[in-house]
């Protein structure tokens, strides 16, 4: 097969891949970001029905995160034993169930125990999918492929924020609330993906009948020859992954950026809620920094899988994010707010697909299954602590001002650790 053969079968089959596993995949982690962000919106009428205080809101909106933490590790090895199809599905059918039974919630009890039972079941799905993508795409296109899911965050907080706020007007209809229309209504979809995952995800490239066979030849030779690769340069164990002095880095900055993407993904409608709109005017002008913060991903992604550099493209995007949350602290009360959080957008979301392709450059097999996984839970704590220091200092200030800052200080650190800790991750040339 000559250069240009070459060249075409390898696009040919990424595109058809592409087109096969990711519009599945994409629109799953969308739903499971609405279903886990959603009480961001039902708290503006959930908090005053139930009497919840913002530091018992954000304990339970962070509270998620624990029982992810807990289960992530766990889960990512069974699904490496059951396939990516069978897991992903339970996943998702467990969640949606749980996600709408979140509208029987009663109290404080209640709420805190569902959250962290909705963070229990959803437990493996990303990083399980970040797993499954190395099963079906070579390194080089990575960046652009988790580029590609991590649209799903930005846009599925936009749909959310359009979608929880004509929710939230049935309020009364059928008896219920609603907060309780968005927790039901936003439940479903969840369940039906999980069957669709069921019956069209396919574990690996050799199962692919979609694939010609020379396509599938290709793809299994690509993917074979970079875990020859990376084992060469030392393939870590599933303990030695999960003691790695890389693993341990890595997962110390993806906490440190997900305390700022929690802490405004749960606070947002909040902090626009305070400048005087309605509900449903909160809504749009929640959407539009999320809307700004879509272009992230898709340039960050691109211009690092182009210059085949992970490291600065992050540094980048979090002292971004670092300095438009500051900026948005010092312009809490006004909507210029607004701006600010747009650009902080464009941080946080940007900064995601140039951090996963990272592991992936020393870890393969059950090793790169285990250590995903563990940067994955540790990270998640920072989705607890965000949207409860937040609701802690709203309570004691009566402001977001001090908890922007906050956001801002965890951000800048993510982007100094990973500025000191990762030079020794970049590949040799």
């Amino acid at each position: 097969m000559n250069a240009d053969s070459a060249l075409a079968l390898q696009r040919a089959t990424v595109i058809k891949v592409a087109w096969r596993v990711l519009p599945l995949i994409v629109v799953s982690y969308l739903v499971a970001y609405i279903d886990r962000s959603n009480v961001a919106f039902a708290a503006l009428t959930m908090n005053k029905d139930l009497g919840f205080t913002a530091y018992l809101y954000g304990w339970g909106a962070g509270i998620f995160f624990l029982g992810y933490a807990l289960f992530e590790v766990p889960s990512n090895l069974v699904l490496v034993r059951v396939g990516a199809r069978v897991w992903i599905a339970r996943i998702m059918i467990t969640w949606g169930i749980i996600a709408g039974l979140m509208a029987a919630v009663s109290g404080p009890a209640s709420f805190l125990t569902l959250r962290f039972l909705l963070g229990v079941a959803e437990a493996g799905f990303f990083p399980g999918v970040v797993f499954y993508f190395t099963y079906w795409f070579p390194t080089r296109y990575r960046a652009r492929v988790l580029a590609a899911l991590y649209l799903a965050v930005p846009i599925s907080n936009a749909a959310a924020a359009l979608i929880s706020s004509a929710l939230l007007e049935l309020n009364g209809t059928l008896g219920l609330k609603g907060w309780q229309w968005v927790f039901v209504g936003e439940a479903v979809p969840a369940v039906v993906l999980g069957v669709l995952v069921l019956r069209l995800l396919t574990d690996r490239p050799l199962l692919a009948t979609w694939l010609r066979p020379e396509q599938r030849d290709w793809l299994e030779a690509e993917l074979q020859a970079e875990c020859v690769q990376a084992e060469r340069s030392g393939r870590l164990g599933l303990l030695q992954a999960l003691t790695d002095t890389r693993v341990l880095i890595l997962a110390a900055v993806w906490m440190l950026s997900l305390v700022p993407t929690y802490g405004i993904t749960f606070f947002m409608p909040q902090i626009v809620k305070a400048l005087g709109p309605s509900n449903a005017m909160v809504g749009v002008l929640t959407a539009i920094p999320y809307a700004i913060g879509v272009i992230g991903p898709v340039v960050i992604g691109l211009s690092s899988d182009r210059f085949g550099e992970r490291r600065w493209h992050y540094i980048g995007t979090m002292s971004l994010a670092a300095a438009a949350l500051a900026c948005a602290g010092a312009s809490v009360d006004s909507y210029w707010v607004l701006l600010a959080l747009s650009v902080a957008a464009l941080g946080i979301y940007g900064c995601k697909p140039c951090f996963w392709p990272m592991p992936s450059q020393f870890l393969t097999g059950v090793g790169a299954a285990a250590g995903i996984a563990l940067i994955s839970s540790i990270g998640s704590i920072g989705g607890y602590v965000g949207p409860l220091v937040v609701g802690w200092v709203k309570d004691r200030t009566h402001s977001f001002e001090a908890g922007l800052y906050f956001l801002a200080s965890c951000a800048f650190a993510s982007a100094v650790l990973a500025f000191f800790g990762t030079r020794a991750m970049q590949p040799q040339r």
